[in-house]
């Protein structure tokens, strides 16, 4: 009984700490970014300018999210690697675009172009300007449509 007991308090203890902690964003300043996010910028996004950053810290994660005036947004993980890339009026910057995913879409769909980019461990995603997007793995295969 008494084990139980523990049991359920220190479960309630720790959902309570992670509920508590969870969607803990805050504004930060381009400094506060890590040196890899604000290198991308200034190759990437150098002629926008930025509306607002903000830190995400959740309970097992922390991550950075960075928007520009013209509604165009990245995402960035703990280290600084973009994770999410998208742009509302125009395409995703060619370089940030792996080669074998740009050619596939100039082949396949060449009147379309990639207005948002997002990968994790497993794949990459994009989407194109008419909503289509398209799944591939980590060896630039295409695993999936979905519209």
């Amino acid at each position: 009984m008494r084990t139980t007991k523990f049991l359920m308090i220190a479960f309630f203890a720790f959902t309570f700490l992670g509920a508590t902690k969870a969607d803990n964003d805050r504004p930060i300043r381009f400094e506060q970014l890590p040196e890899k996010s604000k290198e991308f910028i200034r190759k990437y996004f150098s002629e926008e300018d930025i509306s607002y950053l903000k830190l995400d810290d959740d309970f097992f994660s922390k991550s950075y999210e960075v928007y520009f005036v013209d509604g165009s947004k990245v995402e960035f993980d703990k280290r600084g690697e973009w994770e999410q890339v998208e742009c509302k009026r125009k395409k995703v910057p060619d370089g940030i675009i792996p080669d074998k995913i740009a050619r596939y879409v100039e082949k396949n769909h060449s009147d379309m172009k990639i207005t948002k980019i997002e990968r994790d461990r497993r794949d990459y995603e994009i989407e194109l300007n008419n909503k289509l997007e398209i799944k591939f793995d980590l060896m630039f295969n295409v695993i999936g449509y979905d519209d």
